[in-house]
Parts: C-alpha cells; sequence; structure tokens
C-alpha cells in the first residue's frame, strides 16, 4: 500500500456511512456485488463488479479521490485519482 496525498486531506474520523447498502441499485432493483464508502462524504455505492458502478460514478461527479471496501472484515481503500490502493 502506498500513501497518497488525497489521504491526508480525508475528514477525521471518516465520514458516518449514508446507508447500508447501494440506494441507487435499490431503486433500479439491482443487486450490488461489494459496497465501497466514499470517505469524503459517507456515500454508499457499489463497486464496478456491479452493473452499474455507482462508487465510480459518484467519483467522477463529485471529484471525491478515496473510498474504502464496505464488506465485512475488509479495510482496505482505493484512490481514484492516483490509482492505487492506499
Amino acid at each position: 500500500m502506498s500513501e497518497c496525498t488525497h489521504v491526508a486531506e480525508l475528514p477525521r474520523p471518516e465520514p458516518v456511512p449514508h446507508a447500508l447498502t447501494c440506494p441507487e441499485c435499490e431503486v433500479l432493483g439491482s443487486h450490488p456485488v461489494q459496497l465501497r464508502m466514499c470517505l469524503g462524504c459517507g456515500y454508499v455505492g457499489c463497486c464496478d463488479s456491479s452493473p452499474h458502478r455507482h462508487a465510480t460514478a459518484h467519483h467522477q461527479e463529485t471529484g471525491h479521490p478515496v473510498m474504502r471496501s464496505f464488506e465485512p472484515g475488509e479495510t482496505w481503500r482505493w484512490c481514484f485519482v492516483d490509482g492505487s490502493i492506499v
């Protein structure tokens, strides 16, 4: 894992998740494959293995750079800007 400049800019403590699942998938009747949480605002969205890729769409719409896995037992984080685990 590497450190990127975006990690230092994240709010502390991390934001509270806005939902327990991807709300856009719920509206569409789709099932998210894996969940991700934006570390900038707490948005919860589905991963790129899901049909609608809402976590990536959130990054593209907001510019929020770092998310983390929202799956039980997983703690890894991903920087969309740097394209790496951080």
